[in-house]
């Protein structure tokens, strides 16, 4: 089977779980890559925060026609604080790749900062703890630069930790929260993918893929979206913490392979 055709059916799935969820498909995509172990670590993340972004621009206008009613103010300075820190994300990415003496190095710093983020979304959505209630937008913007660094340099295009670290700061449901982790997302990868530019530029990856990966993304962040709108918020938790335990083993595994 041709690699383009096996991404197209991670993609969908991952997409699809991702929208729905708030993660992002990048939390499934890119150790799911990883573990096919075709493309380099670079290219891995071009393809899968291509992907991303793709998914969050559709589910993110889908999102807003669910009834949810979005704190603008929030919203704007989210978006502008994953912008600023999806730019230090992916310079701080690209000087590992420069200095590290080769991609495993990257990848295993990659997999115990994300299985880290994941175990305290996890234990969050758990023990449910007292929110911050923070309601500043100097801290809005604040947690979107940590999100969005976090997900240029994790190279997952998303959430690990958006969801739970939303709502622990904001005092945010969890589908409201799924919303804004979206919004965060779409501009993180936003700015990656134009500092990829600027670095490594395109021509350095195979763009016949994305023949495959773009509708794959359009479509599970479509699937997303709709069944977003359908579920209740009981179910997108337990879905929400079945992906973080997936996710969890297949970066152990991973990260295992790697020795």
């Amino acid at each position: 089977m041709k690699i383009g055709v096996i991404y197209f059916f991670i993609i969908v799935f991952a997409n699809t779980i991702g929208s729905i969820s708030g993660m992002g498909g990048g939390i499934l995509i890119k150790p799911m890559m990883d573990a096919i172990g075709i493309h380099s670590l670079v290219e891995i993340a071009f393809y899968s925060c291509t992907a991303v972004l793709s998914m969050s621009i559709v589910s993110t206008c889908r999102q807003l026609k669910n009834p949810i009613n979005i704190n603008i103010k929030l919203a704007l300075f989210l978006s502008f604080g994953a912008l600023i820190g999806g730019i230090s994300g992916q310079y701080i990415f690209n000087q590992l790749l420069e200095f590290l003496p080769d991609d495993s190095a990257v990848q295993l710093i990659q997999i115990i900062i994300t299985v880290s983020t994941l175990v305290f979304a996890l234990i969050y959505t758990i023990k449910k703890w007292q929110s911050l209630e923070l309601a500043n937008v100097i801290f809005y913007f604040l947690v979107g630069v940590f999100l969005g660094f976090l997900a240029s340099l994790l190279g997952i295009g998303g959430g690990s930790i958006n969801v739970a670290l939303l709502m622990f700061c904001f005092g945010i449901p969890i589908k409201e929260a799924t919303v804004y982790s979206i919004i965060t997302i779409l501009f993180s990868q936003l700015s990656a993918l134009i500092t990829m530019g600027f670095t490594t530029g395109y021509d350095f990856f195979d763009l016949s893929l994305l023949l495959s990966i773009v509708p794959a993304a359009i479509i599970g962040g479509f699937l997303g979206a709709k069944l977003s709108g359908i579920l209740s918020e009981k179910i997108v938790l337990k879905l929400y913490q079945l992906i973080i335990i997936a996710v969890i083993v297949l970066n152990i595994c991973n990260g295992i392979m790697l020795n």
